[in-house]
């Protein structure tokens, strides 16, 4: 491995950074940030493009028809010409990926299925590997969603996943960690932004939900993992947690990360699924 100063049975039980890649501008973004996190790791990389089944399935109807992005004109829906633009995809993702990797040192590989997105995902991914995916930033739409894809990845992946956006920060800004009522995952939270903090010189907010006074047991295991997350880390106990205030939370804090597990109360709020699909900054899910 390269890039990494770690032993290299060490780095390897981190596990691989999976990236999804499917021709978007998005995934390719993505998998620069993908790349840029293997290096850093001393990681290797695995690309993954799928041939969506339903897609392939639908050309071989006679009456499929496709609209042009551009040209807005439909036309039928040709499967030689479907499988020629796939093959194409993925030859451009094996490209792109080679080249993501060339310039920051490391292994790579693609891998290409024909099947269901979140089935060939989750095949692939481990307790120990990072998924990133490439999302939009703010959306202009009101009442704006994750797509499916999204939301069974970010749900089901057994290890972590980045929801990665774009963003050109003038200046370093904090990676926000929030943690709920659940140690274990708040732990690996807060050593996930330690991480982060680290290889991207960021001082990092933690936010505690609670509906009350946290109790003297909680604080202490808070207080190592401030530890851990070493000088200008700070701590605000939020008693709402409701997106709105979340929202307005990440603003203060100036957040440029947010970090989230799964077990965190905030993935059950009404309205939650809108906040994360509009925050213009990457997130990233724990176990």
């Amino acid at each position: 491995m390269t890039n990494t100063q770690e032993p290299e049975d060490q780095a390897a039980t981190r596990g691989r950074v999976l990236v999804l890649i499917d021709g978007s501008r998005m995934s390719y973004a993505a998998l620069e940030a993908a790349a840029d996190i293997a290096g850093k790791r001393g990681a290797d990389i695995l690309g993954v493009f799928v041939e969506e089944l339903n897609l392939v399935r639908s050309a071989g109807y006679g009456f499929s028809r496709e609209v042009g992005s551009a040209s807005g004109i439909s036309r039928p829906f040709d499967p030689g010409i479907l499988e020629q633009r796939m093959r194409r995809l993925a030859d451009h993702a094996r490209a792109a990926l080679a080249g993501a990797v060339k310039r920051r040192g490391g292994k790579a590989a693609l891998s290409v299925a024909r099947g269901h997105v979140i089935e060939e995902v989750l095949a692939l991914a481990g307790p120990d590997d990072l998924l990133v995916l490439g999302r939009a930033g703010w959306s202009s739409t009101a009442g704006a969603r994750l797509g499916s894809t999204a939301q069974g990845l970010i749900r089901q992946s057994p290890g972590q996943v980045l929801l990665w956006c774009e963003q050109k920060l003038p200046y370093p800004n904090r990676v926000v960690v929030f943690l709920n009522d659940h140690d274990g995952a708040n732990h690996r939270a807060a050593l996930t932004a330690a991480e982060i903090s680290r290889h991207y010189h960021q001082p990092v907010t933690i936010i505690l939900g609670t509906d009350g006074e946290p109790t003297a047991s909680r604080l202490d295991a808070i207080r190592q993992d401030l530890d851990v997350l070493g000088a200008g880390t700070r701590l605000r106990v939020m008693p709402d947690t409701d997106p709105i205030t979340v929202a307005r939370t990440l603003r203060e804090e100036r957040a440029s990360r947010l970090v989230i597990s799964r077990e965190c109360a905030l993935f059950t709020a009404p309205g939650a699924e809108q906040l994360l699909a509009a925050l213009s900054l990457p997130i990233t899910i724990t176990p």
